[in-house]
């Protein structure tokens, strides 16, 4: 199997921690970037065009919503699954139809977030 490259993008350290460690812990996945808001995803984007982004939807000055196109633009093979707390069905639903693959609601446990990658690699 093909080493997965990603960046992690949420506001929240913890988040953006225990998510790196959680995909870091896995053989061949490696996080080459990490954000804070959505300017940072497609800067992060633009930069090492990983396999993989997982966007925070709610986040300061862009959230995840405005930034999957954006993301899209900068990095088309990039597949973006989304983070999201609980009660934000609607905003996942509209990440989809603009491009994200797959979501994981906060907060989460690894099995999800592995379920998620395998769902995105595998389509």
């Amino acid at each position: 199997m093909k080493n997965l490259t990603f960046v992690v993008v949420d506001d929240a350290i913890f988040m953006r921690t225990l998510l790196k460690k959680m995909i870091e812990e896995e053989e061949n996945y490696k996080v080459v970037g990490e954000g804070f808001n959505g300017y940072e995803a497609i800067e992060q984007a633009k930069a090492n065009q990983p396999d993989i982004m997982t966007l925070d939807i709610t986040m300061p000055d862009m959230d995840g919503i405005k930034a999957v196109k954006e993301v899209l633009k900068v990095s088309p093979n990039t597949k973006i699954i989304m983070v999201s707390a609980m009660g934000q069905q609607s905003m996942v639903i509209e990440a989809i139809k603009l491009g994200a693959k797959d979501f994981v609601v906060k907060p989460f446990e690894k099995s999800r977030v592995m379920q998620a990658i395998r769902n995105v690699t595998s389509s």
